[in-house]
């Protein structure tokens, strides 16, 4: 019999990785102007987009 393989990975993938973007994106706005901006625009940017796309897909 073969062990059970951890689903860990498949399940909390993506939200690791909107978390770590969410908490970059935050980091950099606190950090200055400038480029900064921009980082923070892409940082919390990006998950916000991913989450209205799953609120879109599912109407």
């Amino acid at each position: 019999m073969r062990p059970r393989q951890s689903n860990f990975w498949k399940v909390f993938e993506i939200p690791i990785v909107i978390a770590l973007l969410s908490a970059a994106g935050l980091f950099a706005a606190l950090l200055g102007d400038g480029v900064w901006d921009g980082l923070s625009w892409i940082g919390l940017g990006v998950p916000a987009m991913i989450g209205v796309r799953g609120l879109l897909k599912r109407s």
